[in-house]
């Protein structure tokens, strides 16, 4: 089967990338799927849209299999969500190598400190640790992350 296919989201598809999401979420533990987790996951796609993410999916033939949110200006991976049905098979990885093509010398992102297998990935794939915080909207400690590349191109 090939991989799923890495490109812009449309605005069609926020909803059912919220459900993704929200799926993706719920399997860290962290939480319990709801309508109310739901409907506020659909509403901050379309507000953080506004606030000028670039959205991105891995459509594999027509399901959504992943969910990337990207803000460049502020070189931040904000969102990547991994379906639960397509956990495991590397697609997390190739969406963080589609990320470095986007900001190929540095990015910075945050990541929930209960979700030690997301943060514990990253770390593998070469973001180095710089604080913790409390995030006041939801009350999570946070991980902040940088990566940095070590060798750019001239």
């Amino acid at each position: 089967m090939p991989d799923p296919i890495i490109r812009p989201a449309r605005a069609d598809e926020y909803d059912e990338i919220g459900r993704v999401w929200m799926e993706s979420w719920v399997s860290t533990g962290l939480a319990e799927a709801s309508e109310f987790l739901l409907a506020n996951l659909r509403a901050r796609i379309r507000r953080e849209m506004e606030n000028g993410w670039s959205l991105f999916v891995a459509d594999d033939n027509g399901t959504i299999a992943a969910m990337l949110a990207l803000h460049l200006p502020k070189l931040y991976l904000d969102m990547l969500f991994v379906g639960p049905a397509y956990q495991g098979q590397s697609l997390g990885r190739k969406l963080l190598a589609f990320t470095r093509t986007h900001m190929p010398d540095e990015m910075f992102l945050r990541c929930v400190r209960e979700n030690e297998k997301a943060w514990r990935w990253y770390e593998r794939e070469g973001f180095v640790f710089e604080k913790e915080e409390v995030e006041p909207s939801n009350g999570f400690v946070m991980k902040y992350y940088r990566w940095k590349n070590k060798s750019p191109l001239p």
